[in-house]
């Protein structure tokens, strides 16, 4: 799979008892009658994006088997950090959870001593729900086909490229800004409030180029809006088997995932974590559920809260080493 695979296991072996022990460690909270009133999943971006459809695969279920009304709500706004610093600042008693994804580690490590929280001890980690390997795919008026095309193009025209994500920080940025930094190609980084307004300047040419999920992509790749160019993973994934993977193009193992991941805020009661990583895990292993969210450009995981926060420092700890290569900042 990628390279966010590779380092939740090494992590899973390694990291041991420092497993974001302190949110998880709260005394078991007496949630007998838990939930008795509808519970909230904040999405910090935009509706339409990866992160939006994951939380959306998991309320409807979700809200039947907790039987409650699992409401999404979307906060988009500053690379994630309003929507997130909502949920820390919540009350922790299973009400409100987050989605988040890459954005939400690397801000670790852009807005290291301003965040209003902290993007690891603020929260109590829940599942990692699935992984998303992700794809470039560029405006279908550009004379390129292919990521030597791209490179060609890109490398002729310092500056003059212009790609889109849906923030700073966010996994499809930095992705690419590891790109840049591995061959030498000199962009201009346009940086959105989630992904639909991004596809949106990508099909209209306002961007030339942008790393994101399949699934977000798909429709566009499907119309001919949008070209895609290659997939950041180790093997053509068998949902897109037509698609080449970036290493087929002449960059071997360079392999990126987005992913989504349910946060609570810190010091949630235990077993109510619990509870609602075992019905998540259910939910998106379930074999229809895992199908569709092939068929959706996701990999199934339902991890335990202990895997999750694992992966959550490992991830931290990924992209610091990727922003401070490419010199990444914010203004």
């Amino acid at each position: 799979m990628s390279r966010l695979v590779s380092l939740t296991r090494r992590g899973a072996l390694g990291a041991g008892a420092a497993l974001l022990a302190a949110p998880l460690a709260t005394p078991l909270a007496r949630a007998a009658g838990y939930p008795d009133r509808p519970i909230r999943i904040v999405v910090p971006y935009t509706p339409g994006g990866t992160t939006d459809v994951a939380a959306r695969f998991v309320a409807e279920p979700l809200s039947k088997v907790l039987g409650q009304p699992v409401v999404v709500e979307n906060r988009p706004g500053a690379n994630s950090i309003v929507g997130a610093g909502a949920v820390a600042a919540s009350p922790p008693d299973g009400y409100t959870f987050a989605v988040v994804i890459g954005a939400h580690a690397a801000n670790a490590t852009l807005y290291k001593g301003k965040l209003p929280f902290d993007p690891v001890t603020s929260f109590a980690p829940v599942s990692l729900m699935m992984l998303a390997p992700l794809v470039m795919g560029a405006n279908a008026k550009l004379p390129f086909t292919d990521l030597p095309g791209m490179l060609a193009y890109a490398k002729a025209r310092p500056g003059a490229l212009n790609y889109g994500s849906s923030g700073i920080g966010a996994a499809a940025h930095l992705t690419m800004e590891d790109l840049q930094v591995r061959t030498g190609i000199r962009m201009v980084h346009v940086p959105y409030r989630g992904t639909a307004p991004a596809l949106q300047d990508l099909i209209s040419g306002n961007i030339g180029v942008m790393f994101d999920s399949y699934s977000s992509l798909r429709a566009q790749f499907e119309s001919g809006s949008v070209r895609p160019i290659g997939f950041a993973s180790a093997t053509r994934p068998a949902w897109a088997p037509n698609i080449p993977t970036l290493a087929e193009g002449g960059l071997p193992d360079f392999t990126s995932s987005t992913w989504c991941l349910l946060l609570a805020p810190a010091n949630t009661p235990r077993d109510i974590v619990e509870r609602v990583s075992a019905e998540v895990a259910k939910i998106v292993k379930d074999p229809a559920a895992a199908e569709r969210l092939r068929s959706l450009g996701f990999d199934a995981v339902g991890s335990s809260p202990e895997e999750a926060g694992t992966f959550l420092r490992g991830e931290v700890a990924r992209w610091a080493g990727v922003i401070t290569a490419a010199n990444v900042t914010v203004e």
